[in-house]
Parts: C-alpha cells; structure tokens; sequence
C-alpha cells in the first residue's frame, strides 16, 4: 500500500486543508506528522504564549485523527531530516507540505526539496486566499499599496472548500517524542516528552484555548453582521478575536471568506477585507523578506534612543491610559483589540519616536497570533516606513481615546486604578489630580520629536 506523508506547518487543521486532502488522495495511507524545530526557539520566536497555544491546537488535531482512525505524529529536529526519516520508517513516496512566505518557511522548503527532489509537493493555497505571487502588478513582483491590490485581489480565483476527512489510514509503528496526551492544560504542558512544549517563560493569565474547535466554534457564534459597526469600539470588544486561530491555521481564510460572503452584508464585506490586508502583508513579505527587520521604504529615521521610555511603555505606565490599557491587555490576554495595537504602536513609533523594532520585538514576545508578516508589516505601517501612503500621519492618542473610547469604558476595564474617574475624563488623569504616572511627553508635544527626525520641521 502506497504511503504520503502531510507536513504540518501552520495549517494545524482538518477542514479546508489543501495538504493534507492532496496527501490523502496521492496515497492509500497517510503520516500526519508535526516536527518541533528547536531553530525556532532558537531564533526567539517561540514566544511562552504562543508555545501554549500550540500544545492546545496539536492536541485537538491529534484528538480529531483519532476520531477518524488516525493519529498525530510528533517529532522535535530539523524538520527535513525528521521528515525524511519518518518516509524511510513508513516507506512514504511522497511529502506534501504548504508554502510559507517567510525567509524561515523558504530554507525550511529548500532544505526538503534537497532530500526529496521531485516528490516534495507543496502547496500554495494553504495559508492565505490567494497565494503570495499569484496577482502582481505590471512590471513588479508584488503590490506595494493595499487598494489596487485588494481590487485585484477580489476578482482573482479562489480555489474550492475542501470537506474534512471522514476517515484516514495511518501506518502503525511510525514513533513520535512521547504521548500526546496531556497537551490540553495549559497549567500542565509538556505532554510530548515532558518538556517539547513546555514554555520557557511566564504565561499571560487569560489566554485563548487552541485549536480548530474551539476555532470553529467562536466562528459560529461571532456577529459577523455587527463587524462594520463595532470593530474600532474599544469597549465593545466585538472583533472575532480569529487572528490566533488563522496564525496556525486552525481555521482557512478561504473557507472565511466563503462563508462571509453568503451573508452579503457590510459587516461580512469588512471583514473580508481584513481577510485581504493579511494575503496582503504574506505577499509583501514573500517579495521582501528583509521587510521583517529591515525598513520596506527607508526614511532616513534618526530614533530617538531611551530605555527608561520603551519599559514605561511595555508596562503600561506611560501616563497615556488609553496606550497604557492597549499594553496591559496585551500583557493579560497575549492578544489586544486591533485599534488599540495601532495607537499603542503609534504612539512609540511617532510620538516617542523610538525605533519600531522594539515595538514589534515586544509584540512578538506576547501576541499569540504573533505573524511574522502581519505583526512586522502593521508595525512598518504605523512607524511609515512600510506601505501607507500618509507616511508622516501620527496617530494623536487623545483623539483616537475620544473617538473610539467615548465614554472611557474600555480604560477603566484595563486601568483599574483610574476606575473612579468619570466618562472621557479618565483619558486625562493629570488634569483631575489622579495619582497615576506623568505622561512620558506633553500632550502638545507629540509631534515634535517625529517631524524633528523626519527633517518636517
């Protein structure tokens, strides 16, 4: 009996997966096989939160293989190598795997396609809707400005919904790194080996649960009709919260789409088109892959340099509420909402005028939705050095707190010790004689620094 292997990268998912549906239909058998790759700890990516999240998703995906006659296989290594010895444990023909668009994601595909050749098959529909490379502008690799390239982006082809197995073979025999029992609990992780994913840090208190049921079900019971109304209402908090699930591919961006798009609605409209800005970023960063640490248009920014001001900043302590309740959610839930991830970024990039890099490294150290592609590229947007058209907008945090936190109901939910400050006036705790930190930079100030190093002045 033929055998395939389905390499799981960030597709940790049954329904709509391109790899593992051409894994099943290449071969009479397949190995779903998951490989820890100590390269990412080592690169400082595998965040504590983030490692947690994963120990859920790769418990509900091997709990649903199971259900269907299969299982998860786990090992920790270069994932070539390991893959390449799964294939000889199996007798596997062939290795189906979904392209990625970071530099990480290219060696990685190198790396299989040198010990594989022509049986490597990868998959580029598998991450985003529509893949990175396939709409480009005439003479250019990709677009760099969001508006023509969502137009292109809309009338481009979207592939098929694919079902969920109903039943997969796996061969017996083929050895992971311990049970996989015990992923689940996050108080307790270290099920594959004891260690594997034991995170190497302290946890945000109130993370999400991973994988693609839980996924599945905050998809289904979140108002997508609302979405248009409410997503820049801080208080309300009525985002889908789904940033995490699509970063390991516990749910397909297609398959969102597609289900959106039945309802038609302005709501799912606007949603879709956030579904766009992230093919967005994975196409830019599929062209630039520097665009990771390196500006994507550079400025000739002179960033101001203060230690004191990045660590008031990371905790919250910035005399700003508003900026300060976005970074104690972050810290909190290791997600925060996505008006308060543009102030908050906005207010180091421009208004401190601190490198963005410090941003982003701080983001990436907490978000469990931390892509590589969206967080750095949202954060070269904000800082403008990436792709907005207005690279010199600043972002004023006590408009965006009047606007989008009216009554400052979302400050007080994070800020506690400002909760006896009435309405919008917990935006300006230095004019009621509230015990809280100065503001790090006067409020008719917070251009000056910006327009200073940018030479606007």
């Amino acid at each position: 009996m033929t055998v395939s292997i389905a390499l799981f990268t960030q597709d940790l998912r049954l329904h709509d997966n391109p790899v593992l549906h051409a894994a099943r239909s290449a071969a009479d058998r397949v190995v779903p096989l998951f490989v820890l790759d100590p390269a990412v700890e080592g690169a400082g990516f595998a965040a504590p939160n983030r490692q947690a999240f994963l120990a859920d998703c790769l418990a509900d995906l091997d709990a649903s293989l199971r259900r269907i006659g299969s299982r998860l296989v786990v090992r920790r290594g270069e994932p070539a190598e390991q893959t390449a010895r799964v294939a000889a444990e199996a007798g596997a023909a062939t290795v189906h795997v979904a392209a990625g668009v970071s530099a990480f994601a290219h060696r990685r595909e190198e790396r299989l396609r040198k010990l594989f050749g022509d049986r490597l098959h990868v998959h580029d529909a598998s991450l985003t809707v529509v893949p990175a490379g396939r709409i480009t502008p005439a003479g250019r690799n990709h677009y760099a400005v969001f508006t023509p390239y969502h137009r292109a982006w809309q009338r481009a082809p979207r592939r098929t919904v694919l079902g969920a197995p109903r039943a997969l073979d796996t061969p017996d025999g083929i050895g992971g790194i311990g049970g996989i029992g015990g992923f689940g609990a996050i108080g307790g992780i270290g099920g594959i080996g004891g260690e594997n994913l034991r995170p190497t840090g302290p946890l945000s208190p109130s993370l999400p649960p991973g994988g693609e049921t839980a996924a599945r079900r905050r998809w289904r019971r979140w108002d997508v009709d609302a979405y248009a109304r409410v997503h820049d209402d801080l208080a309300a908090d009525a985002t889908s919260r789904l940033s995490p699930y699509l970063h390991f591919g516990c749910l397909s961006a297609t398959e969102l789409v597609e289900r959106a798009l039945r309802r038609d609605g302005e709501g799912a409209q606007a949603f879709v088109r956030q579904l766009a800005w992230r093919d967005f970023h994975h196409q830019v960063l599929a062209a630039r892959p520097d665009a990771a640490h390196r500006d994507y248009r550079a400025k000739d920014d002179h960033w101001h340099r203060d230690e004191r001001e990045a660590e008031a900043w990371r905790q919250g302590r910035t005399g700003y509420p508003i900026v300060d309740a976005g970074m104690r959610q972050l810290a909190e839930e290791g997600w925060v909402h996505n008006r308060a991830r543009l102030l908050t970024a906005g207010f180091l990039a421009k208004s401190l005028y601190l490198d963005w890099r410090i941003g982003a490294a701080h983001f990436l150290s907490l978000l469990v939705d931390g892509d590589v592609a969206d967080n750095q590229l949202n954060w070269q947007w904000v800082a403008g050095t990436g792709t907005d058209t207005r690279p010199n907008r600043v972002l004023n945090p006590l408009r965006q707190a009047d606007r989008y936190d009216p009554d400052g109901a979302y400050v007080r939910r994070w800020v506690p010790e400002l909760a006896h400050l009435p309405g919008p006036a917990v935006h300006r705790p230095w004019l009621h004689g509230a015990d809280y930190p100065a503001p790090l930079i006067a409020p008719d100030a917070l251009t000056e620094r910006f327009r200073r190093g940018r030479g606007l002045d």
